[in-house]
Formats: C-alpha cells, structure tokens, sequence
C-alpha cells in the first residue's frame, strides 16, 4: 500500500487552511491549488491561522509537474464544476480525491471528471473555523468522517487516508454507514446553516434559544422524511444527536452561511434549500419551511436584508 506524501488543497477557505496547515505542520509536501489571480495573492499573502502565518506553496493545475497522492477538496459547491476542471496534470493513477464539501452531490461531480474509483466520501463536523479575508481563526478542530459508502472492512485507500491523518493529527472517525453520515451532516447544514443565515445569528442563540431551536429543527424535520423516503435511516433521535456537537461550538461562532451573508456573497442555498425541493417534488412529499427560507436567503443574497 503506498503512503501517502504529497497532499494537495483545492479551496483554501476555512476548512481548506485547516487541512492544509495541519498536513503542512506535519512534515507532508503540501500544496494549494490556485489559478490566476487567486493564485497570486496566496503566494504573496499566504494564510494566518489561528494568529500564525503560513507560506504554503501554491501550485497552479495547469502547469503542475507531477502528481499528488490527496487531493482534498473543500470549495463552496458553486465554485466546484469550474475549479474541478483541468486538474488532471495533480492526478495520477493512484491519486484519492477527499471531498469535505458540504451538500450530498460534490463526490458524483469529482467522480465525472476522475472517475468514482478515485473519490472517497467525506464529512468534517464540529469545527468552527471563522474566515476573514486569508485570517483563519478556530477554537474547535472537530471531527472529519471518511470512508467508503460502506465500511465493514477498511479498504486500501481507506487505509492510507487513516494513516494520513494519524500522521497529521486530525481527528476522524470512518463510520460503517457513510451515506447515512452524509445525509445527517446534509440534514445539519440545512437547519443550522439556514438559521443562522435568516436570523443573522451566532450558535449562542440555537445552544440557548428554544425558538431558534424550533426553526433549525423544523427545517431538519423535512430532511429526515426525505432520506427515509430514499432509504436513509434518519430518525427524530438524530436531532437530539446533534445538540452534544452544536454545544460544544463557539458561541460567538458563526455558520458558513452566515458569514456568506454578512460578507455578501453567494451562498450554497441552492445545495441546502434548493436541495431538499428537489427532492420534496422527486418523492411528491411537501417541504413548507425549507421553500420558506430557500427565499428569504435568495433576497438576502439579493441585498435586502437589513444593512
């Protein structure tokens, strides 16, 4: 089984800096990946996280010289299809994609372009990493779940991703049931993500408020009837579940979505909200609060929200 030596980042946002620094700090030959100008102002400004400046080198796709054995991948969905492109100079035969994305569909699109046999299934949870400009700054690493869909045996590359982390100190679990894994983070992300983001609050208010606790759980209750239309065993126990990971956040710690928000950029309703219409018109089953809130966002993204 070959080790795992040259890592490579495509995304260098908050979760992107966190896998880079931590593979980085470990002695792996690490690289971002970047294109033009995006690539240019991370090799002139590097990353700062947690208060410490990183010079990572930045290798642009097109003109890379050799292959990587990791890519992981932790872009916002809409940057996906074009970033995803051309990065066939980075892969080799034994090269692994690890997608840390959030949504359910980041793996079927790598795996259109490389091949599903490359793509690992990946979900990080708990960490509170909070981006401004290169600054990066988190209080809670969390837990990054890959494997398999499924997971009895631990194949080879499995494995060496295992032994990669190890080496690099990130906390993991590879759980028996992936997909289920996916389809809880994917029921987390549209309630805490789009709660946050339509009420412009930090996790203090969802640890301690049983109104924004309402509406977070209102939103993951139609995500539980859909994967259990589509074979998922989601159940009201995987609420409850969640409230042990929420709590042990930052308080004064924002969603992704809501950082979006305040920085007014686009956001991955679309892979949330959007996601769970979809599938409400696919099994004809009603989704009433996610419709809701898959509009408010759009006007917020639109500018509408109050400044």
């Amino acid at each position: 089984m070959k080790e795992i030596k040259r890592v490579a980042i495509l995304g260098a946002g908050a979760m992107g800096a966190y896998f880079a620094t931590r593979f980085f700090d470990s002695g792996f030959e690490t690289c971002l990946i970047a294109r033009g100008q995006r690539n240019g102002k991370l090799t002139r400004d590097g990353l700062i996280v947690n208060g410490k400046k990183y010079l990572i080198p930045v290798v642009d796709p097109d003109t890379a010289d050799s292959p990587v054995d990791l890519i992981i991948v932790a872009l916002k969905h809409h940057h996906l299809q074009e970033a995803a492109r051309g990065l066939n100079k980075l892969v080799g035969n034994s090269t692994v994609f690890l997608s840390v994305m959030n949504g359910l569909e980041s793996e079927e699109i790598l795996g259109s372009f490389y091949g599903m046999e490359k793509v690992v299934y990946a979900i990080s949870l708990g960490i509170d990493a909070v981006r401004v400009e290169n600054q990066i700054v988190f209080t809670t690493p969390g837990i990054h779940y890959f494997g398999e869909a499924k997971n009895e045996t631990h194949t080879p590359r499995v494995e060496q991703i295992r032994l990669a982390f190890e080496k690099a100190g990130i906390a993991y679990k590879i759980p028996e049931d992936m997909m289920r894994w996916l389809w809880w983070k994917f029921m987390v992300n549209v309630g805490i993500n789009q709660a946050s983001a339509v009420t412009r609050m930090r996790y203090a208010a969802f640890q301690k408020s049983p109104t924004a606790q309402q509406l977070m759980e209102s939103l993951m209750r139609e995500v539980i009837i859909l994967a259990q239309a589509a074979g998922i065993d989601l159940t009201e126990e995987d609420i409850t579940n969640w409230y042990p990971v929420l709590n042990r956040l930052s308080p004064d710690g924002k969603t992704s979505m809501l950082q979006d928000i305040e920085a007014g950029q686009k956001t991955e309703v679309e892979v949330f909200s959007g996601k769970v219409i979809a599938l409400g018109k696919q099994y004809g089953i009603p989704t009433p609060v996610n419709e809701t809130v898959f509009r408010i966002i759009k006007l917020l993204e639109q500018g509408y929200g109050v400044q």
